[in-house]
This record gives structure tokens, C-alpha cells and sequence, in this order.
């Protein structure tokens, strides 16, 4: 079993921060029509998705004794807000470019709106919880290593990297919250991951097809698309399976998700971010300073 290792930092609320994402081309992942749709297909949820998390997380506040606590989910709420309007802006430009945006969010809102009227407070907590462990663990994976987003454009890099900084900042909010007040068993804790992880990648691999569909992609070109793209993803040497030893670290029983570190140039953003007032800087020096 894992010893216990306190890796934690405390949430910050920034806001104002703008990505000038008028100006990020339409294929903005090397030109790559794959990647670049599986990732607006990822933060295209963003918004609705946060908003759940703060209904999760509110639902169970008034249960809350340790001031502590309460602290800091008063700024996860506040920084997953500002994750919500800065993703919405990205949308807006998904939809300028004739994406079925507004379907997608509307499906996504129903289906939130639908689990919170109809499942448990423990099961929303638990989802909220396992949905944080993964972003965040996205979120050291795509940072880590410098040539995995070298091809992204800048503005997008430093939208995604600040988003992941705060991803790093409350990545064990819900998770203190489930278990210091939500009463979830550990079976529903450690279903919630699997079941998180099969929703969100599922869902975004189907968002991804129909935004390709409407880019003008044909049925082949889709398929050829998704038998080059997919393991770069998930093949034996792809990004998101670098993480599986730390995504597994979840179903040991005595797991707290800062037993992992927070990622190695965490203090560059926050240092460059304080010394620039520009978010694109930040993320800039956070992505030269990977490995």
C-alpha cells in the first residue's frame, strides 16, 4: 500500500485571463484534423461539466465543519467558474466554424441536470471526485514531456496549461470532500473512475467523428483518420497511457491524489503569470521548462 505523501497546493482564483482564441487557426494541433477535434471534443464539455462538479461539491457544503475545507471548495468553485467562461469562448469559435456546438452542450446539460434530480448525492460527489483525478492526471501527462504539445498553437498550449495549473491546485477538493462528509462506499468510489473514464473518452471520440463529419471529412477519411490518431492516444506508447500506473494508484484503498506530486514546473507558470500579467507568457515558460 502507498504511504501517505502530502503533495499539496492551495487554489487560486485568477481571472480576466485572455487567450486570444479569435486567432487560433482552425487545425491547430499540427494541422492535424484528429487531434485537434478530440481535443475540442474534450474541452467542448468543459463548461457544462464544471458547472455539475460545483452542484456535486455545493450539494454536500453545509456538511462541511473544517474551515479549511470550506476555504478551499469556495475556490474550486470560483476557479471552476473561471474554467467554464474561458471554455465557452473556445466554443464560441467551434461555433463559428459551424460546429453543432449547442446540441452537444444541450445533451451533456440534460444528462447533469438528469443525475442530479435522480442519483445520490454520494454518486455525484464520487463521479465529481474520479472526473478530477483524471483531468488532473491529463493534465501532468500532457505537460511533462515538451514534445507532446510542441506542435499546438501557442494560444491554445497556454489555455489548456492554465487550466491544468488550477486542474493541479483542487485536483483533491471533491476527493476531501467525499470522504470527509459524502459517506461513499469504496465500491462506488472505485466504480466511479471506470465508469468516468469509459463516459469521457467515449464521448469524446463520438463528438470528434461528427465534428469531422461537419469539417467535410468523409466516412473513410474519418476511419483513416481514427486508425492513425487513436494511438497516439491510447496505443502501447501514447500519451494517456503513460499514465496508467498513476490512473491505477485510484483503486488502492488507501489512495489520496496528493500522494502525487504536483508537476515539476508548477512554480514557472505561477512565477511568469505573476511577473508578465499574460497568460500566453505563462504558459509559454511552463511549456519550455518540461522535460
Amino acid at each position: 500500500m502507498n504511504a501517505y505523501v502530502q503533495h499539496q497546493v492551495d487554489p487560486v482564483v485568477r481571472t480576466n485571463l485572455d487567450f486570444r482564441l479569435n486567432e487560433v487557426p482552425r487545425f491547430w494541433f499540427d494541422n492535424d484534423p484528429f487531434r485537434t477535434r478530440m481535443f475540442d471534443a474534450l474541452s467542448l464539455t468543459f463548461p457544462v461539466g464544471e458547472r455539475y462538479f460545483i452542484q456535486s461539491v455545493r450539494a454536500l457544503r453545509d456538511k462541511i465543519t473544517d474551515p479549511d475545507l470550506q476555504q478551499r471548495v469556495t475556490d474550486f468553485i470560483k476557479q471552476e467558474a473561471q474554467h467554464g467562461l474561458a471554455h465557452d469562448k473556445m466554443n464560441q469559435e467551434m461555433q463559428r466554424q459551424g460546429m453543432p456546438v449547442d446540441q452537444f452542450v444541450q445533451f451533456m446539460g440534460e444528462h447533469f441536470e438528469y443525475i442530479l434530480k435522480h442519483r445520490s448525492k454520494q454518486y455525484n460527489i464520487a463521479m465529481t471526485a474520479a472526473a478530477e483525478h483524471l483531468t488532473a492526471l491529463m493534465a501532468e501527462t500532457f505537460y511533462s514531456h515538451k514534445e507532446t504539445l510542441a506542435d499546438v498553437h501557442p494560444f491554445v498550449r497556454a489555455l489548456f496549461a492554465w487550466h491544468s495549473i488550477e486542474e493541479m491546485e483542487h485536483r483533491d477538493v471533491a476527493f476531501d470532500v467525499m470522504k470527509e462528509v459524502g459517506e461513499v462506499s469504496e465500491n462506488l468510489r472505485k466504480f466511479a473512475l471506470a465508469f468516468v473514464t469509459l463516459q469521457m473518452f467515449g464521448f469524446t471520440f463520438y463528438r470528434a467523428n461528427v465534428m469531422l463529419k461537419h469539417d467535410g471529412f468523409s466516412r473513410l477519411q474519418r476511419a483513416k483518420f481514427a486508425l492513425k490518431g487513436i494511438p497516439w492516444f491510447f496505443g502501447k506508447s501514447g500519451k494517456l497511457s503513460a499514465m496508467r500506473q498513476q490512473y491505477l494508484d485510484w483503486f488502492k484503498a488507501d489512495f489520496h491524489p496528493s500522494q502525487h506530486p504536483v508537476i515539476r514546473q508548477y512554480q514557472v507558470w505561477v512565477d511568469t503569470l505573476a511577473e508578465t500579467n499574460d497568460p500566453i507568457e505563462a504558459g509559454e515558460a511552463f511549456w519550455q521548462a518540461a522535460q
